[in-house]
C-alpha cells in the first residue's frame, strides 16, 4: 500500500469523533434514577441491554401483574446495544452455515423459530410506536474471491435441498452490481426476507419506554454486584442498596456473570466500525445501493456495512481483538490504527467515494463464545436464569433469548427448552496464557486461509471438529 494512498485516506478520518455515532444522540433519553434502599419483586432483570430489555417487556406482557425490576450499571443500551450495525437477524445460530454444521437436525425448527421471532420483533417495534428506522431489507453475503463465490454457491445449494431456500436468491456479479456496484464484487447470496436494518440505539431506548409504560421498574446508573439466596427467592447487591427477587434473569452477556462459573464461556472480542458523512444523491448514484440491503464479505475477516435512514454509509468488522485477560476496559473502545486499516479497505472497496469523509469512529466488546451462538440454563435451583454469548449477532436474537429464560424460569417444557441448542453447552475457553494464545493462532490461521484460497491449515480443521472457533 503507497504511503500516498494512506495519506489521503486517513485524512478522511480527520474529524471523526471517537464516539459510537448511534449513541451521539441529543434526543436519547435522561436515565431513570439509580436504586437507593431496599426493593422487592417478582423478577429481577440484571441488564439493560437488548437481553435484559426483552426479558422485562416479555415478562410483563406474558402477566401483567408480575412486579419486574430492571437493573443497569450505566445506562439502558450504552453497551454492544448501542454500539452495533443495525442488522437485526432472524438467524439464531449466527448464520445458516454455522446451524448446519452445529445441529443439523434442528435446523428447520430452528429457522422457523427465528423468522417467528424477527417478525415479533417487527409487531413489537409498530405495536410500541418505536422509531428505530426499521427496514426489512435483507442482506446480502458477498464473495469478493473466487473461493468465496464457490462456498456462497454450495451453502445456497445445500439450502436448497433443504428446503431451506426459499427467501434466497444467488447473485453473480452482473446481478449483483444491479443492487451495488464495487469492483471488488463477484457475486452474493441475497437472503431478501430474514434480516432487517434499524437504528441499534433508538431500539433499546424505546425498548426501554415500553418496559416503564407496562409498569417495570428501571433503575439505572446500578450495577449488580453481588448474587446471593435469600430465603425462598434471590438477593442482588448494588452500590446503594438490595433487590429481593423470586427470581432473577442473568442478561450480562459480555460483562462478568453474577454466577461465576459460567464467566469462562465468554471471552470479550472488540469490534470497530466507521461511519461517514451523509451521501449526496451523485455519491449513492455512483454505488447504485438502490434496495438498501445490508451488506457483508465472506472472508474469515469480514467486513459488514449498510446505509443509515439518511443515506449514512456504516463500515465495520476485520479486526477482531481480544485483549489479553479478557478484560472489558473503556480504553478498548478506541483503537486508531483500526480506524485507519478499516478506511483503507473502504475506499478499496468503493472508489467511487474518494473524498466522503467519516464523522464518527468507535469500538465496543461482543460477548463471544465457541459456539458463535448464545447458550442458556438456570441456576440456584431454577430461580435464576441466564443467556449470553450471542457473538455478535444479538439484535434479533435477544428477543428469542429473553423468551427462553423466561421458559425457563417457568420450569414449563416448550418447543424452545426442547431445543439440543437450548440445552447443551459450548466449550468453555481456557484459562490465561492459554486463551490469548489460541485466539492468536486462530486469527493467524484465519488471515492465512482468506490469502490461500480459503484453504484452512492443520489448526482450524482441528479446532473445526472439535467444535470450537473465534469470531466477531
Amino acid at each position: 500500500m503507497a504511503p500516498g494512498a494512506m495519506n489521503r485516506w486517513t485524512t478522511s478520518l480527520a474529524d471523526a469523533k471517537p464516539v459510537a455515532y448511534w449513541l451521539d444522540d441529543p434526543g436519547r433519553p435522561a436515565p431513570e434514577p439509580a436504586l437507593t434502599g431496599d426493593a422487592r419483586c417478582d423478577l429481577l432483570v440484571v441488564g439493560g441491554g437488548y437481553s435484559g430489555l426483552w426479558t422485562a417487556l416479555i415478562a410483563k406482557e406474558r402477566d401483567p401483574h408480575r412486579e419486574v425490576v430492571l437493573v443497569e450499571g450505566r445506562e439502558a443500551g450504552w453497551a454492544a446495544s448501542g454500539r452495533n450495525g443495525g442488522f437485526c437477524a432472524a438467524s439464531l445460530t449466527h448464520g445458516l452455515g454455522n446451524g448446519l454444521a452445529r445441529w443439523p437436525g434442528e435446523i428447520a425448527k430452528l429457522e422457523e423459530l427465528g423468522a417467528r421471532n424477527l417478525d415479533e420483533i417487527e409487531a413489537a417495534v409498530k405495536r410500541y410506536s418505536i422509531d428505530c428506522d426499521f427496514e426489512r431489507t435483507g442482506e446480502i453475503d458477498v464473495a469478493t474471491e473466487p473461493h468465496q463465490m464457490a462456498e456462497l454457491r454450495e451453502l445456497y445449494e445445500e439450502m436448497a435441498a433443504r428446503g431451506l431456500a426459499g427467501g434466497a436468491e444467488l447473485l453473480d456479479a452482473d446481478a449483483l452490481r444491479e443492487h451495488i456496484d464495487s469492483p471488488t464484487f463477484l457475486g452474493g447470496l441475497w437472503d431478501r426476507e430474514g434480516v432487517a436494518m434499524l437504528h441499534p440505539a433508538k431500539l433499546a431506548w424505546g425498548l426501554k419506554r415500553a418496559c416503564l409504560e407496562k409498569g417495570v421498574r428501571v433503575h439505572e446508573h446500578t450495577p449488580a454486584l453481588e448474587l446471593a439466596p435469600a430465603g425462598a427467592g434471590m438477593a442482588v447487591r448494588t452500590p446503594y442498596g438490595r433487590v429481593f427477587a423470586r427470581q432473577v434473569a442473568l442478561a450480562t452477556n459480555v460483562f462478568p456473570s453474577l454466577v461465576k462459573r459460567l464467566r469462562s464461556y465468554t471471552v470479550p472480542v472488540y469490534d470497530y466500525a466507521l461511519m461517514t458523512e451523509p451521501l449526496t444523491d451523485g455519491r449513492l448514484a455512483a454505488i447504485g445501493w438502490k434496495n438498501r440491503q445490508g451488506l457483508g464479505d465472506s472472508a474469515n475477516q469480514f467486513h459488514y456495512f449498510r446505509l443509515t435512514a439518511d443515506n449514512r454509509v456504516l463500515w465495520g468488522g476485520y479486526d477482531a481483538i481480544y485483549p489479553f485477560g479478557g478484560k472489558v476496559r473503556a480504553e478498548y473502545d478506541d483503537r486508531p490504527e483500526t480506524y485507519a486499516k478499516l478506511a483503507g479497505h473502504f475506499f478499496t472497496c468503493f472508489p467511487q467515494l474518494e473524498g466522503v469523509r467519516f464523522t464518527h469512529a468507535w469500538g465496543g466488546a461482543i460477548d463471544t463464545c465457541s459456539r458463535f451462538s448464545a447458550f442458556f440454563g438456570t441456576a440456584h435451583k431454577g430461580r435464576v436464569a441466564y443467556a449470553a454469548g450471542y457473538t455478535g449477532l444479538g439484535v434479533g436474537a435477544t428477543r428469542f433469548g429473553a423468551d427462553v429464560m423466561l421458559d425457563l424460569l417457568s420450569g414449563e417444557r416448550t418447543e424452545r427448552t426442547e431445543l439440543e441448542m437450548v440445552r447443551t453447552k459450548p466449550l468453555p475457553f481456557p484459562p490465561e496464557p492459554f486463551a490469548w494464545t489460541g485466539v492468536a493462532l486462530t486469527k493467524w490461521s484465519l488471515a492465512r486461509s482468506d490469502a490461500n484460497g480459503g484453504r484452512r491449515n492443520l489448526w482450524l480443521k482441528t479446532m473445526d471438529k472439535l467444535g470450537l472457533g473465534f469470531d466477531s
